[in-house]
């Protein structure tokens, strides 16, 4: 449990108001009442001795009738606390989503914070999880995942109470696995989205936009594993319900998600054509962190599509407008695309200087080893085609390093065929062609 956490449950405990049976008994006192004069005809005076014992917990209806006759609000009569200061509660937690929605993680955790001891001041377990469930989000997006974890966490101990749907255990399940994704624990995240999936229809609840977020997610992990065909079908599904709902961000995370495996299939001008349809749906949200990702994307493309000039300009107003947001870790994707371009036009130098500019930007983030990855990838390369084989081999290594804890065999092939290019240089044909054939008999399939 974190140290905020347990400062804020403590304090919350210290001060918690009395149980129901205690709150009846004081306001009854209070009002200058005898049990048999509050239970009137409709309860009997044995009835209400044992609502104030707390042997029995009485239903909303009697707590609704209680309230009206002792003259309280019916929220502070239930909990301890009125509708009001619930209400105010729930502010604060609507406007931490809100932030969270705008990307602007920093405030966003900061409100959710602020809001959890007003949560837990008013007793509610729904409100209590998601508080926990909205800040874990903006943790991990954030780039702290495992601090994500401890959160979502005990949000999944909570949901386990009567109280709660299958719906709501599905939700944390979610997000436990978008966690685990970011963590490169592929094959734990698609369980847990399996398992959210499952609790999903079995509530019978309305669950077409956690249906939605699940299949994009899962998207990514299938292609990480390589399994094309199911990553496809995950994405067609996810594009069916954002249509139905007419969600514009949904939309456009699955065409982007859509433009990414028609790049794999080397359908350039599809993947375009998507990329395009991603960044229209984020335009009109206004939502400028998305637009410069699917800048970033766009750069990518037209180079695959010959036009070096365009993806240049492209991957320069991606880092701009990811710089403008005060999102770096999209910046650091958008300096490492243009070193890419650079090396592949024939400027080592600028390529290494770029990929060093990546990697400062990203710091040792353990949600973007495959970003850490490629940067080295280029950094490696762009030392080989300078004559610095030994600060080459250093980049390559650490650039394989990164790619083996995605647990991403394409990824490493990349790394082991630059590697056999290193050997060929030195003159080592034997080493070289070990790690060509071990690059082939992992299905090498990296791309721009």
């Amino acid at each position: 449990m974190s140290a905020h956490l347990e400062r804020v449950q403590k304090a919350v405990a210290a001060t918690r108001a009395p149980r129901l049976g205690e709150r009846v008994r004081q306001l009854r006192i209070a009002a200058a009442l005898t049990q048999s004069e509050l239970a009137g005809d409709r309860f009997s005076k044995e009835y209400i001795s044992q609502i104030e014992r707390g042997k029995t917990r009485p239903t909303q209806e009697t707590i609704d009738w209680l309230a009206l006759r002792l003259g309280v609000d019916v929220g502070y009569l239930a909990s301890g606390v009125s509708t009001d200061e619930r209400a105010k509660a729930e502010a604060i937690l609507a406007r931490a989503d809100a932030l969270t929605g705008e990307h602007a993680f920093d405030e966003a955790i900061e409100e959710y914070r602020r809001a959890l001891s007003a949560v837990l001041a008013t007793g509610s377990d729904q409100l209590h999880v998601r508080v926990l469930a909205g800040e874990a989000m903006a943790l991990a997006h954030h780039g702290d995942p495992r601090g994500a974890l401890e959160l979502l966490t005990q949000a999944r101990a909570l949901v386990e109470g009567d109280e709660f749907s299958d719906l709501d255990r599905a939700d944390v399940l979610y997000r436990l696995g978008v966690c685990r994704w970011l963590l490169s624990s592929v094959s734990t995240a698609i369980a847990l989205f399996n398992e959210a999936l499952t609790l999903g229809e079995r509530s019978g609840l309305p669950s077409d936009e956690l249906r939605l977020n699940i299949f994009s997610w899962r998207s990514r992990c299938y292609r990480r594993q390589r399994d094309y065909e199911a990553a496809r079908e995950d994405v067609e599904r996810a594009l069916e319900l954002a249509e139905a709902l007419h969600d514009p961000r949904a939309l456009g995370e699955a065409y982007f998600q859509a433009s990414v495996l028609a790049e794999r299939d080397g359908h350039w001008v599809q993947a375009r054509t998507y990329a395009e349809k991603a960044k229209a749906q984020y335009e009109q949200l206004a939502d400028r962190g998305n637009v410069g990702r699917l800048l970033n994307n766009l750069g990518g493309l037209e180079f695959l599509l010959g036009k070096p000039d365009q993806a240049i300009a492209h991957l320069k107003s991606a880092f701009a407008v990811a710089l403008e947001v005060g999102r770096e870790h999209d910046a650091a994707t958008a300096v490492s695309s243009l070193a890419q371009v650079h090396l592949r036009t024939g400027d080592p130098r600028k390529a290494e200087e770029q990929a060093l500019h990546a990697l400062h930007i990203v710091g040792d983030r353990e949600d973007m080893l495959d970003e850490i990855g490629n940067a080295r990838l280029v950094l490696g390369r762009a030392l080989l085609e300078q004559g610095r084989l030994d600060e080459s081999e250093a980049a390559l290594a650490a650039a394989e390093d990164a790619f083996s804890q995605l647990s991403s065999a394409s990824h490493r092939a990349a790394a082991w065929i630059a590697q056999g290019d290193l050997a060929t240089k030195r003159g080592d044909e034997r080493r070289a062609a070990v790690l060509y054939r071990r690059a082939a008999e992992a299905l090498q399939d990296f791309r721009f």
